[in-house]
């Protein structure tokens, strides 16, 4: 499964909040600057993250974007259901949309939603403190040469 690049900057948008010392207030403008990635596509980004309720905005001097519950209480796979429009791997997922010829003799429909439960079984398994302090068991800054983000 391929998650869509909103969903793949709202995880880095959280994440990045995650990470940061209380108060844990960061923004736009810092988070783009850290991944090198658009500042308007972080926006969009934020807005349906706080439309959703994982962060809160401040506007004016000393404002930005914080965490709305603590990143323990906030699970990757509950932001990846969020955010993903599609959670259809193939057709047949979507009645309302299937033109599939195969659907009632398909064996392989019954194998991916069963691989697509496992795999979001494996994100529920993990929370935005898990991804912060862990990466997963992968530390991504080793591989690319960045820093974790600091209080600025």
């Amino acid at each position: 499964m391929q998650l869509t690049q909103f969903t793949d900057l709202s995880l880095r948008l959280l994440i990045y909040l995650a990470r940061l010392p209380e108060p844990g207030m960061a923004t736009i403008s810092e988070i783009a600057e850290y991944y090198q990635i658009s500042r308007n596509h972080l926006v969009k980004v934020a807005n349906s993250l706080a439309n959703q309720g994982f962060i809160m905005t401040t506007r004016g001097k000393g404002g930005g974007i914080q965490l709305a519950r603590p990143a323990y209480t906030i699970g990757v796979g509950e932001v990846v259901r969020l955010t993903e429009l599609n959670m259809n791997l193939v057709e047949c997922f979507d009645a309302t949309t299937n033109q599939c010829r195969l659907t009632r003799n398909c064996f392989l429909k019954a194998t991916l939603y069963e691989a697509q439960r496992a795999f979001m079984a494996v994100l529920d398994k993990y929370t935005l403190a898990d991804a912060a302090r862990f990466g997963f068991n992968v530390d991504l800054s080793m591989l690319s040469g960045d820093t974790p983000p600091s209080s600025a």
